[in-house]
């Protein structure tokens, strides 16, 4: 079987409420997808985690999407942002030099993010 698109995974952390998603949450799923298919990558997982908490490892989520890329089930991950991440650029740098020893990067999708990256590369 030939592979035909890089494994993404898509990871939202954009609204307060899981309960009630709104306009931040559809923005970061469309423009993540979007950014998919301009790119050839092929979304094996949209994983949501519920906005406020800024270090990454305390969201379930998060954690899903460090296993995936430890795994080699992924080779990227997809967000809106960096604060999407985490607000704090200090608890961002040791994620994606994990995602990074697992062959793993990390891609914006925002489109003046994405612009200046050359494709939305946060490295």
């Amino acid at each position: 079987m030939t592979r035909t698109s890089t494994p993404a995974v898509l990871y939202i952390c954009a609204s307060r409420s899981q309960d009630v998603p709104g306009v931040a949450h559809e923005r970061a799923v469309q423009e993540g997808r979007d950014f998919a298919v301009k790119n050839g990558l092929r979304i094996v997982a949209e994983i949501v985690d519920r906005y406020g908490e800024p270090v990454p490892q305390r969201r379930a989520g998060w954690l899903r999407v460090r296993e995936m890329a430890e795994q080699g089930e992924a080779e990227v991950v997809i967000t809106r942002w960096p604060n999407a991440l985490s607000p704090v650029s200090e608890f961002r740098h040791p994620e994606l030099d994990h995602l990074g020893r697992h062959g793993a990067q990390l891609f914006f999708s925002w489109a003046p993010l994405s612009a200046m990256a050359g494709g939305g590369g946060a490295r």
